[in-house]
């Protein structure tokens, strides 16, 4: 997991090839005129998703991992807050990993919780399992979803 404002994006582009493309669609683009949904950038390989809504209670935030997509979550307004825990210690499973949607669920609780300010990001990778959301007021933002492989 990584946290930090979208004016040092350039420090990360080199983590993987389709960054730059990413981090210029968040800075290119004024996201928070954007409907609720997905937004095509390049096809499968990157597109985001628009979200305004309620946060819930941390208590009931459960821990979400993918496998196929890595996650930019850019912070329009709110905070968010987004809790994490590596995935090799996740256990107890809430609900399998659906391959069609990347997506399963665990039950753990996140060893770290982290407030994400607006004009902020995390980037959550395969090997990070994350709780976001886990605060009980109007989040909007923005998820880029990488794909990991060409």
């Amino acid at each position: 997991m990584l946290v930090d404002a979208l004016d040092h994006h350039q420090l990360y582009t080199n983590l993987h090839p389709r960054f730059t493309r990413a981090f210029r669609f968040l800075c290119d683009t004024n996201v928070s005129q954007l409907a609720p949904g997905k937004q095509e950038i390049d096809g499968e390989r990157i597109f985001a998703i628009v979200a305004n809504q309620m946060g819930k209670p941390p208590t009931t935030a459960l821990l979400e991992f993918h496998r196929r997509y890595i996650d930019i979550q850019y912070v329009i307004s709110g905070p968010d807050v987004m809790g994490w825990l590596p995935l090799e210690l996740c256990r107890r499973i809430a609900e399998p990993y659906d391959a069609e949607r990347d997506l399963g669920f665990f039950f753990d609780r996140p060893s770290t919780w982290c407030e994400v300010p607006p004009g902020y990001f995390a980037i959550f990778f395969p090997h990070d399992a994350h709780a976001p959301l886990a605060i009980e007021q109007p989040v909007h933002k923005v998820v880029v979803k990488i794909a990991v492989k060409p």
